[in-house]
Formats: structure tokens, C-alpha cells, sequence
């Protein structure tokens, strides 16, 4: 059975739909999982060179991401500077090594990345497409690129119509992070069924 390593997810939904494609799949975060199901709760560099098939990382991209670029020059309350550019060599570290993991198929997705981050990337390639859920049954714009190692650009199966930003217009909260970070079920289930 082909195995499949769900790096950065605690949703568990990309985990539980390459499962129902019949895949031997787990799912990989330093939080525990939402839904139960084969999870390795740790970092995915621990686990990376146990022989997986296929590998679909969603990295954190706080500042990674265009939208954070403005942190590392006015940090936010109770951050400095240096910080911030820790933070964001971190970042950059980990995407590497998730870019040039020893996986033969990879499929890594984040938001568009600013140059900073882009110039730190051991092997940066622009990414092969981006997606919005509305190309996938939800109603909403939430633009992710998808960095691809041998898999075929993921085709959109269910346009929709009402399109809103309603993930980039989430009130702020101490879990608003983590509602933002959830794959979109229909993006999830395309992968399984395109890629799996």
C-alpha cells in the first residue's frame, strides 16, 4: 500500500481523504489531531527519510507569506526586529527542507511568498499553480500556491459562484490562526482523488 505523509496538518481532512482512496496515510503536526486517525505528533524532520511515496506539506507561513512582510520591518507588539528575522530564517529552513525532502512526489502549498523569503530558500522554484477553494465547492477566495515534484497540476472540479474573503475577513481571535491554516475539504478530496 502506498504511504503518504500529511506534513503540518492537524485537521486531519487531506490525512482521512487519501485514506478513503486507499492509502496508508499520516498525518504529521506539533499539535495533536481534531480528528482521530494515525497522526505523528512532533516535527515532520523526524519522520521525513521513513521511506513515504508521497509527501503534501502545508508548512507554517506566517512570515513566509506577502500579507506578513511588514512584520520585519515594524514588528508586531512584544516582538522585535531580530525576531522576525529568526522567525522568518526558521520558516525559510523548514520549507527547504520540505522542498528537497528525499519523497519522490511532493506537493507542498503556502500562500504567495514575499522576496525575502524567497531569497532564502535552498532551491526556490516559483510555484507550478495556484488554487482558490471556489474551484473546489466553497464559495470563498483564499489564493494558495502549490509547489510540485512530480504530480500533475491539480485540476478544479466544482466552480461556484458567491465568492467572498470571508477567511481573510475573519475577526481576530486567539484561534483565528488556526481556522485560517484548515484545507478546504474540497481541495482535500481533489488531491485524493487526482493525486491519489
Amino acid at each position: 500500500m502506498n504511504r503518504v505523509l500529511i506534513a503540518g496538518e492537524y485537521s486531519g481532512r487531506v490525512r482521512d481523504a487519501f485514506i478513503g482512496a486507499g492509502w496508508n496515510a499520516l498525518s504529521c503536526d506539533l499539535l495533536p489531531t481534531e480528528a482521530p486517525g494515525p497522526h505523528y505528533q512532533g516535527d515532520v524532520r523526524d519522520i521525513l527519510g521513513d521511506g513515504w511515496d508521497m509527501m503534501i506539506a502545508h508548512p507554517p507561513c506566517t512570515r513566509l507569506c506577502n500579507s506578513g512582510v511588514r512584520w520585519l520591518k515594524a514588528p508586531p507588539p512584544g516582538k522585535t526586529i531580530d525576531e522576525m528575522q529568526c522567525d522568518l530564517e526558521a520558516g525559510a529552513e523548514l520549507f527547504s527542507t520540505l522542498l528537497n525532502a528525499p519523497i519522490a512526489r511532493v506537493a507542498i502549498e503556502n500562500p504567495v511568498m514575499h522576496r525575502h523569503a524567497k531569497a532564502l530558500i535552498s532551491g526556490y522554484v516559483p510555484p507550478a499553480q495556484s488554487i482558490q477553494p471556489w474551484q473546489f465547492g466553497h464559495g470563498e477566495t483564499k489564493r494558495t500556491c502549490l509547489w510540485l515534484k512530480n504530480l500533475p497540476l491539480l485540476k478544479p472540479v466544482n466552480i461556484v459562484e458567491g465568492r467572498e474573503g470571508r477567511i481573510h475577513r475573519m475577526s481576530p481571535g486567539p484561534d483565528r490562526w488556526k481556522e485560517r491554516s484548515r484545507t478546504f475539504e474540497g481541495i482535500a478530496q481533489a488531491m485524493a482523488d487526482q493525486w491519489g
